[in-house]
């Protein structure tokens, strides 16, 4: 059961109504519950029971770091069992993680390396008979944080079935948005019945995403899979408009995905955070983080680069903390060298231009960036290297995207390449896909002109129009069966 199918908009109905007819703060949790264990369930039902303990066991870490001072016990030696107890915690979350995602990559690494053949056969073996449980990466990360905040001085949930409905809710349960306990249990005091236009506003947005995902992003999908399957047969330009279309791809698909989660959330009553606010408009790649992934850069400033030092520790260090925040966040992305090299990218793009910003602004030349034409060599950097890292995130063989970096430039096509993707596979010309792409471009433009520049919005009524004539469009013209969530993999 995906987000765009009959047996989602059946589920969520059913939900709906039995979540608002009962009028018990308890009762309602408990179905929140029960709807989100049967939406898992329809995906990896064999994991449940593990989700299950990772939940209780959490939680019961936070009472013991939240625990009251014993006037008994020294305050250090409190403080000490408290620290003792997080890092069990942190590292149980941790070595959760790394037990079913990295494994086969630690174990291919070794046997290359060392010419082992049994890590190499381990490592076959364990990548085709272990599936790791969906959305294990956000689970463990929001646990980490919660046992974090209870230990910074946060209360610790006293109710099991609070902490339960926290973490298993099913809208942000597979790919986020990654959401603190605290901000969205407090929700519940005042909690109301949507007024009609925060249900059209719900519906508009799940409609809005099931365009992005079904409309364009699968279709997008299309082209990006026949292009990099078909690598060694694919000429310069193609390669580049491969590029070009994954990014549209991955922001459409994955925004998409936040989109229809949120205003799941927002119909039973729950505000989730954004996780995009036009990120391809960032004029510097520090403005990029801000808007993409909104909520793992919140996780990662935390969590992370603030307990380092942040940039409260001089330049070098502050650069190395960026470097090393970003090549923990491409670990946690996906376990292969790929992901790593395109996390150690963005970390050295953070810190050149941290560097940049600090001198120019010693030399009292940080107007040069704020003027219109700094304002666009800024973004055409940004976006430059934001669209080149993409290739290893969707080559992460570092085979694959190698070769396609070094034909960039100079390659010619296969004279089959043409035929099979663009005449058989999609009926067009690549002239016609270019246009195709640079008119979707040209329609981002235009939202976020709007949006930001003119701040208009459509009324609720609108939305409400807008609502069934999205969902019939999708219906009609997304892909038979769909794609992947591509985020699912993470």
């Amino acid at each position: 059961m995906t987000f765009i199918s009959l047996q989602y908009a059946l589920f969520l109905l059913v939900l709906f109504a039995a979540y608002w007819l009962v009028p018990l703060r308890w009762w309602r949790l408990f179905i929140m519950l029960v709807g989100s264990l049967i939406f898992y369930a329809s995906l990896q039902i064999w994991y449940i029971p593990l989700l299950l303990v990772g939940v209780l066991c959490n939680y019961c870490l936070a009472m013991a770091i939240g625990e009251s001072l014993d006037w008994r016990i020294a305050n250090e030696s409190w403080n000490r069992r408290r620290l003792l107890v997080l890092w069990i915690g942190i590292g149980l979350n941790v070595l959760l993680l790394l037990g079913f995602k990295y494994v086969p990559f630690f174990l291919s690494s070794i046997g290359t390396l060392l010419n082992w053949p049994l890590a190499l056969d381990s490592a076959n073996w364990v990548k085709t008979h272990v599936v790791a449980p969906l959305g294990l990466s956000f689970f463990c990360f929001e646990c980490i944080a919660y046992l974090i905040d209870v230990y910074r001085g946060a209360p610790a949930a006293t109710s099991l079935l609070d902490f339960a409905a926290y973490k298993l809710f099913f809208p942000k349960l597979i790919s986020g948005p990654i959401t603190r306990y605290h901000n969205l249990i407090n929700q519940l005091k005042s909690q109301k019945f949507p007024t009609p236009d925060r249900l059209s506003e719900a519906l508009w947005t799940i409609a809005f995403g099931a365009v992005k995902k079904g409309l364009f992003a699968d279709n997008l999908g299309i082209y990006v899979d026949l292009s990099f399957t078909n690598l060694q047969r694919a000429g310069s330009e193609d390669l580049w408009l491969a590029i070009f279309a994954y990014g549209l791809q991955l922001y459409l698909d994955f925004s998409g995905y936040v989109d229809m989660a949120r205003g799941s959330a927002l119909l039973l009553g729950w505000y989730l955070p954004p996780n995009f606010d036009f990120p391809y408009f960032s004029a510097s790649i520090a403005d990029f983080w801000r808007r993409w992934h909104m909520t793992l850069g919140d996780w990662l400033r935390n969590y992370l680069y603030f307990p380092l030092g942040g940039s409260r520790v001089g330049l070098w260090r502050t650069c190395l903390n960026l470097s090393l925040v970003m090549l923990i966040a491409g670990i946690w992305h996906g376990a292969a060298w790929g992901f790593i090299v395109w996390g150690a990218l963005h970390g050295l793009a953070l810190a050149v231009h941290r560097v940049t910003d600090v001198t120019f602004k010693h030399l009292r030349l940080g107007f040069l960036w704020e003027n219109p034409i700094g304002i666009a060599i800024g973004w055409l950097l940004t976006q430059a290297m934001v669209f080149g890292s993409w290739i290893f995130f969707r080559l992460p063989d570092l085979k694959d995207s190698g070769w396609a970096i070094s034909h960039l430039w100079g390659h010619t096509a296969d004279v089959q390449f043409a035929n099979k993707v663009y005449v058989e596979a999609l009926g067009l010309e690549r002239v016609q896909l270019s246009w195709m792409l640079a008119a979707l471009a040209a329609a981002m433009v235009g939202n976020y002109a709007l949006s930001r520049g003119l701040k208009l919005e459509l009324n609720w009524p609108l939305k409400l129009v807008l609502v069934p004539l999205c969902l019939y469009a999708v219906w009609v013209l997304a892909p038979e069966g769909g794609l992947p969530y591509i985020y699912f993999d993470f």
